[in-house]
């Protein structure tokens, strides 16, 4: 019985086993198994339905981890520790101590649940979370002596050294794994212990041992028909043979593993996906100076890495949810408890006035009682500072992974954008090189037979052709030194800044990215930009992101206005205003709006006055976070002024004018 819950479990789960399952069907189970566990009369029933009721929660709460559904794990392995250590099922596991089997099945499971815990943590970036239940495990299995569940544990460890690049303690981890033969656990997962292994080796750059470790760990996959164990296998052997030089071997590990990380997506456990893949095959294309190769491949990963980002938003998103409902459940259980003691205290001095020859035995009862809510109280307040934690954790990797993301939209546009003055530079370029070669086969000739003037025609093109290749080249320099512009943090303080150029380059860089998604879509862009409008002190690198975030929800507008047949259209617009509609406005009196209008389907008035509220989204799940425009609203407000929004069912728009308008209002202090 022991083995077959600890295989159902077992630590590294198929990812595309993962989503094909229905976690539907295991409600319904649970569902089942509790209510036989309640109407049972034997204690060895109830003790064998409570463990297929833990084996069928693990399940669904590690399916929901793989898949990326991170609230419904956590609800999941909520509910599981709540029932497996609540004190009535200890205390029916301990009526039928005398069967060790069951003991050791307790403790199992336990082990187990604690490890996959560690886990969830990890996948939702609370790190230290996921080393304290990894060593949680590790020591129940430890001492329960479950060789399984200490091979599980220790190798979970060793990779959270090795992320942590505390290399000495990630191999003492993987040693002491290695020291436990596998048939002592029959693990599945043991190309896994491999990986790692080589992982851990090829840090210290013992690059003939990875090498061994990651064979090892390949062929034992492929014997097993291991997806997981191939792909991690492939992509260190790729990465090592980089390093070794040899670039035939270093490219066939690399697509091998492309191939497996098509189908399964993402291994959690490893933080390795398919966008990492491409990025494994830049790093070879760019080591072997193949730059054409290596951009290429670094344009997909981006890609990729932008679909599991969005998609992750969306996941990260419910799961700060959970946490946020269980911390006010948890908040109001504390001012119950608290509640209750004050009743305690009342009676207690009720008790004392009333009845004061039972003074010594109330005492005594009372402060039994008040010790146990101690006790409760101490440990949901523990329970309250870890949910906060992991909540703030939570926080800060939404952020990050936000600003990752409009990185790789900055990027796509600005890659499209140099490309233009580069093929040109590169035509004129061959062009020069092939007239080169006429003016020197000419020159070959004898006098009598050369043609001078067909020479100097010849000298005249290539004259032409260098003044537009330097055209061309200063252009592609301008065209840098406008990304080092935008590309500079600063110091977070105000500049003096020229809002039209601002504008425009947030335009033309919103417009390529869009364009690198959109080949077959024609957006007509029109710009009415004030040349009146003096320069304004602002925090240039964050009014650019309230224009890039406002800008792409235009184009995506307008995309679905073209699937409308619509002509998608989208007009910037500055304007230099007097009066002070935003309040205070400039020391003057003027303040400058910047309108951005869409012809898209515009936004409906139920929802208007929540799209500026954090996580609200009208994008499909993992297409947007909802973060956008609550961060651009922060960021103006912080400036002194205002976001408008006017919609075709609003009365700012002119009657029959479709779409959406914003705009963006900032004091002019002079």
């Amino acid at each position: 019985m022991k083995q077959r819950i600890l295989m159902v479990l077992f630590f590294f789960l198929i990812q595309d086993y993962c989503l094909g399952q229905n976690l539907r069907q295991w409600d319904r189970r649970i569902d089942s198994l509790q209510i036989q566990y309640e109407n049972a009369s034997l204690d060895s029933v109830r003790v064998q339905t409570a463990i297929k009721l833990m084996d069928v929660l693990g399940n669904k709460a590690w399916i929901a981890t793989n898949t990326g559904q991170f609230a419904v794990a956590y609800e999941a392995f909520r509910k599981a520790f709540d029932f497996w250590e609540n004190p009535e099922t200890i205390k029916l596991f301990g009526k039928v101590k005398h069967d060790k089997e069951y003991e050791k099945s307790y403790w199992s499971v336990l082990a187990n649940l604690t490890f996959n815990y560690g886990h969830l943590m990890g996948a939702t970036g609370n790190i230290e979370e996921r080393l304290y239940y990894y060593q949680k495990a590790y020591q129940i299995a430890k001492e329960q002596e479950d060789v399984m569940n200490t091979v599980f544990s220790l190798t979970g460890l060793a990779f959270v050294y090795l992320t942590n690049n505390e290399l000495d303690s990630a191999q003492m981890k993987i040693e002491e794994a290695r020291s436990y033969p596998p048939e002592l656990y029959n693990f599945e997962g043991y190309p896994e212990i491999k990986y790692i292994d080589g992982a851990i080796k090829l840090r210290l750059k013992l690059y003939e041992p990875a090498l061994n470790a990651f064979w090892d760990g390949l062929e034992d996959a492929i014997e097993k028909d291991y997806p997981v164990g191939k792909a991690t296998n492939n992509l260190g052997l790729s990465e090592t043979y980089r390093y070794l030089n040899n670039m035939d071997s270093s490219y066939f590990f690399a697509r091998q593993s492309i191939n497996e990380l098509r189908r399964i997506r993402e291994i959690q456990m490893f933080e390795i996906d398919i966008a990492l893949a491409y990025q494994n095959l830049y790093g070879h294309f760019r080591h072997f100076n193949q730059p054409d190769s290596a951009f290429r491949y670094l344009e997909l990963a981006q890609v990729e890495r932008s679909v599991l980002t969005k998609r992750k938003f969306a996941n990260m998103a419910a799961f700060q949810q959970v946490l946020l409902i269980r911390e006010r459940e948890l908040a109001n259980l504390e001012k119950e408890n608290l509640a209750i003691q004050s009743r305690y205290r009342t009676y207690l001095f009720v008790f004392v006035l009333t009845v004061f020859l039972f003074i010594g035995g109330i005492l005594i009862r009372a402060n039994r009682q008040k010790q146990k809510a101690n006790l409760l109280l101490a440990s949901q307040k523990e329970e309250i500072q870890s949910a906060l934690h992991q909540l703030k954790s939570t926080q800060a990797q939404l952020i990050q992974s936000e600003k990752m993301a409009s990185l790789g939209e900055l990027t796509a546009g600005i890659a499209h954008e140099i490309q233009n003055p580069l093929n040109f530079v590169n035509n004129f370029s061959e062009v020069s090189a092939e007239l080169v070669e006429e003016v020197e086969e000419e020159r070959a000739k004898s006098r009598e037979t050369r043609d001078e003037t067909l020479v100097s025609e010849i000298l005249e093109d290539i004259k032409q052709n260098l003044e537009k290749i330097n055209h061309h080249g200063k252009r592609a320099d301008a065209i840098v030194k406008g990304m080092l512009e935008h590309s500079r943090t600063g110091s977070g303080e105000k500049e003096l800044t020229d809002i039209n150029t601002l504008v425009g380059e947030y335009l033309n860089l919103a417009y390529q990215s869009f364009k690198s998604k959109n080949k077959e879509i024609e957006i007509e862009l029109i710009s009415d930009l004030d040349p009146s409008i003096p320069k304004i002190e602002l925090i240039r690198a964050d009014i650019g992101k309230v224009l890039l975030n406002i800008l792409n929800n235009a184009f995506y507008a307008v995309g679905a206005g073209h699937a409308l047949s619509l002509q998608p259209m989208v007009t910037v617009s500055t304007r230099l205003r007097e009066g002070s509609p935003i309040g205070a406005g400039g020391s003057n009196g003027k303040w400058i709006q910047i309108s951005i209008y869409d012809n898209g389907p515009g936004i409906p008035d139920a929802i208007k006055d929540k799209i500026f509220q954090p996580f609200f989204t009208t994008k499909p799940t993992g297409q947007g976070t909802g973060l956008g425009l609550s961060l651009s609203y922060d960021i103006v407000k912080a400036h002194g002024g205002s976001i408008k929004v006017l919609s075709n069912e609003n009365e700012g728009l002119p009657e029959g004018k479709a779409g959406t308008e914003f705009s963006i209002e900032l004091p002019l202090l002079i």
